[in-house]
């Protein structure tokens, strides 16, 4: 068997070290004795999780030398002129894209179980470490997320590896897994793919490189597992009940009730999540009965749907939704457990997936009676016009835009008692909500 790169080489320089799934990656070489470095624009709790471990991350855009480093790691957030980068290259060190060394890490377990959808990874990866660890299963979970338990990683063993599979720039294809999950095909990411049609053939090819799929019912045409709301799924619910904003249900496999579940996390949109994970745990051969613990064990993923304080009388709560979908099924689930007005701070994340996307967004937040549109988190682009924050805000009645934080307080501070302000956004939109509420709370 080839040697791992870990075992080849043991210095690390990880460039945009603080990412969640760099991080991850970064916690698993640790793990593994490899000497870790690297940088990062922000001090993250994944940041300082790393220093916690022993890694040496410097803070700003890394101006420090990597020449005394064996492998150079950048994230795909990096641009191609970064310094750093552009020395790795000029001294011909090992040079990983995120996703590569992900694969090369996954090659290093028995079985690899991959989540991929335009959303709903983080959940579903995040629900299957706690039903392998309710099934006493070895297992490494590298989540794009921090769940409560396991954080964003996870390792007691080489059985099972359990990834996100995101499929920006068709990394989830350089993966081989074992069982490919595919949530959803909705379209994202189009700057990268060109069309709806070709991003969907690309999670053909994802989930057809497995020995076993998973994928939702009617959607793809092709031979696995399916799951979803239809009968005719191999994996489907009845008996669905909601008690504010938390569903419960019955799971039927081929048509036969197998086994009730009570979820602990807000969303409809979970109960096809949970579903998703039931059928990849069953083709894992693991029992309902350790399904149900493990489900029940799970109690959320930060930035997904998380209570980060109050102001005024009025709930604040943080969602990671920056797509149409998941921005609709956040409202939902809001509208489900409100008993005064809804309040909505969105900002958008790329320009590119604004401008794509951009009838959707209206559309979806049209009916947002108190919306205020927060400066695009632009990520790796370069400013457009036509998918700014600005150009969006002005596009939907009874909107505002805003381009500091005290735009964020002043909104918040318009709700009382009874009310909800969501906080929507996969940007910085997350610490600007917390920085606003620990201001606004003293």
């Amino acid at each position: 068997m080839r040697k791992r790169i870990w075992e080849i080489y043991n210095k690390f320089y990880f460039i945009g070290a603080g990412g969640v799934s760099m991080s991850a990656l970064a916690k698993f070489l640790i793990a593994k004795g490899a000497t870790v470095a690297g940088s990062d624009s922000s001090d993250s709790v994944y940041v300082r999780e790393l220093k916690a471990l022993g890694a040496e991350i410097s803070a700003g855009n890394g101006f420090e030398s990597i020449k005394d480093y064996d492998v150079i790691v950048y994230t795909d957030a990096i641009k191609e002129n970064n310094s750093q980068l552009a020395e790795a290259r000029g001294l011909s060190k090992e040079i990983l894209s995120r996703g590569q060394l992900l694969t090369e890490i996954s090659r290093d377990f028995n079985k690899v179980i991959a989540v991929s959808g335009c959303h709903g990874k983080t959940t579903v990866t995040s629900m299957l470490a706690h039903i392998f660890s309710a099934a006493n299963k070895d297992f490494c979970a590298h989540i794009g997320g921090r769940d409560t338990v396991f954080s964003n990683f996870y390792y007691c063993g080489n059985s099972y590896f359990l990834t996100e599979a995101c499929e920006y720039k068709q990394n989830f294809l350089l993966l081989k897994p074992d069982l490919a999950v595919v949530l959803n095909t909705d379209p994202d990411h189009l700057e990268c793919y060109g069309s709806a049609e070709n991003l969907r053939l690309a999670y053909m090819r994802f989930a057809g490189s497995a020995q076993i799929s998973v994928t939702p019912y009617g959607d793809l045409p092709i031979s696995g597992l399916t799951f979803g709301y239809d009968k005719n799924a191999d994996y489907s619910v009845e008996d669905v009940a909601e008690n504010n904003g938390k569903y419960s249900f019955c799971i039927c496999e081929k048509g036969v009730n197998a086994c009730e579940i009570a979820l602990n996390i807000y969303g409809r949109h979970n109960v096809l999540n949970a579903l998703a994970a039931t059928a990849a745990a069953r083709a894992a051969g693991i029992s309902f009965a350790d399904i149900k613990r493990g489900l029940s064990s799970f109690s959320g993923v930060e930035r997904r749907f998380e209570h980060i304080g109050n102001v005024n009388g009025a709930e604040i709560i943080a969602d990671y939704a920056h797509h149409p979908d998941e921005i609709e099924a956040a409202l939902a689930t809001a509208k489900s457990i409100i008993k005064g007005k809804l309040f909505v701070v969105f900002q958008p994340h790329t320009y590119s997936r604004t401008k794509n996307l951009f009838n959707d967004f209206v559309k979806v937040f049209s009916p947002i009676e108190n919306l205020l549109i927060y400066r695009t988190f632009a990520a790796r682009e370069y400013f457009d016009d036509k998918g700014s924050a600005l150009t969006l805000s002005q596009s939907i009645p009874c909107s505002q835009y805003g381009d500091d934080i005290a735009d964020i307080e002043e909104f918040m501070c318009r709700a009382g008692k009874c009310d909800v302000v969501l906080a929507l956004g996969a940007g910085d939109i997350y610490d600007l909500a917390k920085t606003a509420v620990k201001k606004l709370s003293r």
